[in-house]
């Protein structure tokens, strides 16, 4: 703790309004977390987009036609990289929670001077920063294989941190109530995963009849994909300006819950 304080410069009473210190040690814990087991946090998500960006390549060869101005597999790039990130975000915060309390060392967190904003903000900015370094590492590595552009970088950042904040204080909430891994895959298996592929990761909404249409508007995955997309490729599936005003407010209600759960000891204190 007092490396960290001298490391950063910060000169903080640990028992004030905000623990900067104590914020910063438990965030770095939780990046180090994820870099340890580096090959399974970082690299198996770039593996499965790239399969399934492989497997859709070969199965539909050049019989598929643009899809908004683009080759389809230009289309799906960006939304198999963003898909991957805020999975993985859900799955960072879900497995950080679930794993403290399986092995009893949640008390750690408990008994430290950390009050529930530092310990809510750290663990999810933690899941942020696997997300974004997920999603740089394939970038780059899609920009070898698909013919992708950059056209605006503000809405591909507004949408990686806003996306991967809120789906990481869902993963929060979700590490919070389950007590064993069955709950945390059955929240994966019938909510997220779901929402994701039926999110127009594979296709423009556009295409379904107007009642899922209007469903799919209100999927926080449609708009996370579809202001990603635009980045990229310049063009929206949406409404851009809804999709800017939602995430934020998405995000500042997902964590306020998670913050007020962890506040109340919301089965972590009985």
């Amino acid at each position: 703790m007092v490396e960290l304080q001298k490391k950063y410069n910060l000169k903080v009473n640990n028992f004030g309004l905000i623990n900067f210190v104590g914020f910063i040690s438990l965030y770095y814990r939780e990046c180090s977390r994820f870099f340890v087991v580096w090959a399974q946090t970082l690299l198996s998500p770039l593996v499965s987009s790239l399969l399934f960006l492989s497997v859709l390549s070969l199965a539909l060869g050049n019989q598929r036609g643009d899809v908004l101005g683009q080759p389809f597999i230009v289309f799906l790039a960006p939304g198999l990289i963003v898909q991957s990130m805020i999975l993985q975000s859900f799955s960072h915060s879900t497995s950080s929670l679930m794993i403290s309390k399986m092995q009893g060392n949640i008390v750690d967190i408990l008994y430290a001077p950390l009050s529930a904003i530092e310990v809510s903000f750290s663990i999810i900015l933690a899941a942020v920063t696997r997300s974004v370094i997920i999603g740089a590492v394939s970038a780059l590595v899609f920009f070898f294989i698909v013919d992708l552009k950059i056209t605006n970088l503000v809405y591909i950042f507004y949408s990686a941190f806003f996306g991967s904040f809120f789906i990481g204080s869902l993963g929060f909430i979700t590490g919070l109530w389950a007590t064993k891994f069955d709950h945390t895959a059955t929240i994966t298996n019938f909510i997220m995963q779901p929402l994701a592929f039926l999110s127009g990761v594979f296709y423009t909404v556009d295409k379904l009849p107007s009642f899922f249409q209007s469903i799919s508007y209100y999927n926080p995955f449609f708009h996370i994909i579809n202001i990603f997309r635009y980045g990229f490729l310049g063009v929206s599936d949406g409404d851009m300006f809804f999709g800017m005003i939602y995430l934020p407010s998405l995000s500042i209600i997902g964590w306020f819950i998670a913050f007020t759960l962890y506040k109340n000891g919301y089965k972590i204190k009985t």
